[in-house]
């Protein structure tokens, strides 16, 4: 594979968010990030806008669709906060920590907290269930209104509107976070262990996913289903999907390989190419086909915190970023 020597960094704009970043994205072309003290930052000039989203409170997590940004927090509440700054309170579980968000864009919400799931339609409706453990992962499947729910031992697939059990995947060990690929064949969950584990869905098969040296916390999939990028190594680990077995058999590739780990991975939404960020606060972009590597982004001191949040704006021309120390940018992409 031919390597770049490219470098975008001097189209970042940096952004000084004055806390530690937990989330970052875009609610319509409008750059947000989601900060530990529990406010949300609009990027806009120098100081930009900001709206308490969890006063108070501590915000754990973040989910975003092209039009909102929900949050859970240290306070037990689930708040939505739309592109004129209102926050609207979508749940709230007395005091428990939110473990677990996912979103659809019809505007339907999911969270956990402790053993308990619920999952808020797009008119509002709640429905609960009880895990068999802790949860710490949910994501929708892309077809039709069901989740998927990891917990120990497996993940759970569940209809909230209907009352049939949820169909079980199983696998034994502590399942964390977990996505399904985009054409609803597979479902990949991170582990305790520091690896993944995936099932084909139609038939229950097991695929297992090692050698990582520590947790894979960040799982990014390409826009057309093909490869899932993954952190927790000392690169990039990106696997390929793109047969009827997966990566069964297969081995990933490795993209930007470097002295430190990669903490957060968000893939193109329309090419494959991906924003790889790291322990260090170094940014990478990593080109699939050509197996480029451009530099974005690295601190002043050349080491800095960790790389917390990534995400591209919908036409793939924006990238912001943030970081556990506070320091945040925006890549804009030459046109």
């Amino acid at each position: 594979m031919t390597k770049s020597n490219q470098s975008l960094a001097d189209r970042v704009t940096p952004i000084d968010a004055g806390e530690g970043v937990v989330g970052a994205g875009f609610i319509g072309d409008q750059p947000v990030l989601a900060l530990v003290e529990g406010d949300v930052l609009f990027v806009d000039g120098d100081a930009g806008r900001r709206v308490k989203a969890h006063p108070d409170a501590s915000i754990l997590l973040t989910q975003f669709t092209r039009d909102r940004l929900v949050t859970g927090g240290d306070d037990g509440r689930v708040v939505e906060t739309r592109a004129n700054g209102a926050a609207a309170e979508l749940g709230d579980e007395k005091g428990k920590w939110i473990d677990s968000l996912a979103l659809r864009d019809d505007g339907a919400t999911a969270w956990s907290a402790g053993k308990l799931v619920r999952a808020r339609d797009a008119r509002g409706e709640v429905r609960t269930m009880t895990a068999p453990s802790s949860v710490r992962g949910v994501y929708f499947m892309p077809k039709g209104y069901r989740l998927a729910i990891a917990h120990y031992n497996g993940v759970s697939m569940w209809f909230p509107n209907t009352a049939a059990e949820p169909e079980g995947l199983v696998w034994r060990g502590s399942h964390l976070d977990v996505t399904i690929s985009p054409d609803g064949r597979f479902a990949v969950s991170s582990m305790q262990e520091n690896s993944l584990h995936g099932w084909r869905i139609a038939d229950k098969k097991d695929m297992r996913m090692t050698g990582y040296p520590a947790k894979s916390r960040s799982l990014s999939w390409s826009h057309d289903g093909k490869w899932l990028a993954t952190s927790g190594a000392e690169a990039c680990i990106v696997w390929p999907f793109d047969g009827k077995d997966g990566p069964m058999g297969r081995g990933p590739r490795e993209c930007c390989a470097r002295a430190s780990r990669v903490s957060r991975v968000a893939f193109h939404p329309a090419g494959l190419v991906i924003a790889i960020g790291f322990e260090d606060g170094w940014i990478m972009l990593s080109r699939l086909a050509d197996g480029a590597e451009i530099f974005v982004r690295s601190p002043k001191d050349g080491q800095g915190a960790a790389i917390a949040a990534l995400a591209w704006n919908a036409d793939g021309k924006r990238l912001i970023f943030g970081a556990e120390d506070g320091a945040a940018g925006l890549l804009e992409l030459p046109v």
